[in-house]
């Protein structure tokens, strides 16, 4: 069963705005999902770059979301519990590719669960993979694209093309 994921902020395969990425205020953007199955008793959510340089890069994990929820807050805290990213923080941590690699894709997956918990805060992805084996009654995802490009005459990094 797919869950139908979207965002005020941007649309499949679009470029994600800069307000939510490293050049930006660094903030979840906002999401809605619908068509959770009965029994989902909570949700889970992973964002990541399948195209970093060094493998899978992931941005974003939170988990035990409340089933009943349907959406997420832009900069939402406080929803649910937060996993450690990639960049060995919890919370969302924005895109910021190498201004040299061009658009990578930024992939929110949003899980319907019949748990209603995964575990303790600070889950490292792979953790709520493990945890979610055997318990995801429907998943969805949304994409968005960004890329920093360097200034022809600076080192400086600006935002992407639009």
């Amino acid at each position: 069963m797919a869950l139908r994921v979207s965002s005020a902020a941007f649309s499949e395969n679009e470029t994600i705005p800069p307000k939510y990425t490293c050049d930006g205020q660094n903030v979840s953007p906002p999401l809605e999902w619908e068509g959770e199955p009965h029994g989902t008793k909570s949700l889970a959510i992973i964002c990541d770059d399948p195209d970093a340089p060094s493998g899978t890069f992931t941005h974003w994990v939170l988990y035990d979301v409340p089933g009943g929820a349907h959406r997420l807050s832009e900069g939402s805290r406080g929803i649910g519990t937060e996993g450690r990213n990639s960049f060995k923080q919890t919370g969302f941590g924005g895109p910021c590719p190498p201004p040299k690699d061009g658009p990578h894709r930024y992939i929110f997956h949003v899980y319907a669960l019949d748990v209603a918990s995964l575990g303790q805060p600070g889950l490292s992805r792979e953790a709520v993979a493990t945890a979610m084996h055997g318990h995801v009654l429907a998943e969805g995802q949304l994409t968005a694209r960004y890329a920093r490009y360097a200034r022809a005459n600076s080192k400086d990094v600006i935002a992407p093309q639009t």
